[in-house]
């Protein structure tokens, strides 16, 4: 199993100044230490950067524009793949040709390190954008395809009843040949299954859902992908999951580095907005069931240890750590994405953290894979005889 890295660019409030200098300092504050901790990762053998592409979010997710971090990226980092985690892809939040031309163009700038992941995002971005919701699944395939189709063609057009599109040279063509793996976010059963029967790798997260929970929609994925139809040229089948991770020299550092009041700003931060801006969008049955987790993660009404228990989280010592990581990995876990820089964590605990997991965690995944792999050769070689 690879470690991978989810990063959203946070800027949290409350900010030190009034509007707009305490929001310009804190998210210059937030670019310039998650760039410098990411060219960390770089050095410490992280597989994969997901950057995510958020619009108006408050605290969370100061990070619209991907393309330009990944681009970036591509000339700072030598090793680590540049994943899209996720291009929003209905039709009314970009042209499809844009997707195909920003994408790419990370993937030449940085000679075929891109991962590519597609979604559609939720109501609030979705409405301010004036997405055609209840059809917004089949625009975001749809879109998908076309941007494929402008990847493989020297020429590219289409008359759908999506797109009016004339014959046009889409520049430039992918690093990668055909084009890059490609990703799709999924929370759900039946979006993990969706994700598997189209050749999609799995991208979900574990922090609201423990480890026997998340096997569940794993196994459905791997159902999907055993009858897979590729919807794009290359057929990706592994599962990355993101949660909070934090990796401390020892417990007792948690206090000093402000672990858990930044596990209790994420998660009241989450529940806070998701109550301002997309409960009342849901539909009625949706608002009912998530109404009530929410308004007691807003009021803290729970206990932030429990979340540690149950391995929704990952936090402690190198070996506590490596400990929770071989559980993802036999739930079905091709590659943890770990959220290192959340809340009010400080840069050098967040690259202390980068550093540890580096210098300890990683090797020791590294040996074990290769233990298993060893294991299955010599049960094939006995099976043959």
């Amino acid at each position: 199993m690879e470690l991978g890295l989810l990063y959203e660019f946070e800027a949290p409030q409350p900010w030190a100044k009034p509007h707009p200098w305490g929001q310009r300092e804190a998210e210059r504050k937030g670019y310039h230490d998650a760039i410098e901790q990411i060219v960390l990762a770089d050095q410490k053998g992280f597989s994969t950067v997901w950057c995510v592409e958020h619009h108006f979010r408050e605290g969370r997710s100061h990070m619209p524009c991907s393309e330009a971090v990944l681009g970036a990226l591509s000339q700072i980092t030598k090793d680590i793949r540049l994943g899209f985690g996720v291009t929003l892809m209905p039709h009314e939040f970009i042209h499809p040709a844009r997707v195909a031309e920003k994408v790419a163009t990370v993937d030449v700038l940085s000679q075929g390190r891109v991962e590519w992941g597609i979604g559609r995002s939720t109501p609030m971005e979705q409405t301010a954008f004036g997405v055609d919701i209840p059809r917004s699944k089949e625009k975001m395939l749809a879109a998908a395809r076309t941007v494929v189709g402008m990847w493989e063609q020297e020429y590219y057009s289409e008359d759908s009843e999506f797109l009016k599109f004339p014959p046009r040279m889409v520049t430039p063509k992918p690093w990668q040949d055909p084009h890059p793996p490609v990703w799709l976010a999924a929370s759900s059963h039946e979006s993990a299954r969706f994700a598997g029967e189209n050749g999609l790798g799995l991208l979900c997260f574990s922090i609201m859902t423990p480890l026997d929970k998340l096997a569940e929609i794993l196994a459905v994925y791997k159902e999907g992908q055993s009858r897979a139809k590729p919807l794009t040229g290359v057929h990706t089948n592994k599962v990355g999951t993101y949660t909070l991770v934090h990796c401390a020299r020892s417990r007792a550092d948690f206090e000093a580095n402000k672990l858990w009041e930044s596990m209790w700003w994420w998660y009241t931060t989450v529940a806070e907005f998701l109550l301002k801006w997309e409960l009342n969008l849901l539909p009625p049955e949706a608002q009912d069931k998530a109404f009530p987790l929410l308004k007691k993660q807003a009021d803290r009404d729970f206990d932030i240890t429990q979340f540690d228990k149950e391995d929704m989280v990952i936090v402690g010592t190198p070996e506590e750590c490596l400990a929770k990581f071989l559980r993802y990995e036999e739930a079905g876990v091709d590659q943890v994405l770990c959220y290192v820089n959340f809340g009010h964590l400080t840069h050098e605990a967040v690259k202390e953290s980068i550093g540890l997991l580096g210098d300890y965690v990683i090797p020791e995944l590294k040996k074990a894979g290769a233990s298993r792999m060893a294991r299955s050769l010599e049960a094939s070689v006995q099976a043959a005889k």
